[in-house]
């Protein structure tokens, strides 16, 4: 009853009968469309290794359109809630 650990997921590895791999790896493989693109997924097993592969990856490999994207829509969404409490713009202006 005094368990420390979780137990472990059970793993699924079915092999068709008649498949003939050819070096593509099975087909009925579940992951991630973007797995081999990411630096987080894999073999990392802890959060701070993680965070710290994607600090890394965020600062040496910034996607300067996600950025600006991300600019634009924080500001749009600012000046809509600006206008929905009635804010007066015209303060930063003489």
């Amino acid at each position: 009853m005094g368990r420390n650990t979780l137990p472990k997921n059970k793993k699924y590895s079915y092999t068709p009968r008649y498949f003939d791999d050819k070096g593509q790896g099975s087909p009925y493989q579940m992951k991630h469309k973007f797995d081999e693109f990411r630096t987080t997924v894999g073999a990392n097993k802890n959060l701070k290794t993680k965070l710290n592969h994607a600090l890394d990856e965020l600062k040496h490999h910034p996607d300067k359109d996600a950025n600006r994207r991300t600019l634009i829509i924080v500001a749009i969404l600012v000046l809509i809630f600006l206008f929905i409490i009635d804010f007066d713009l015209s303060i930063f202006f003489s």
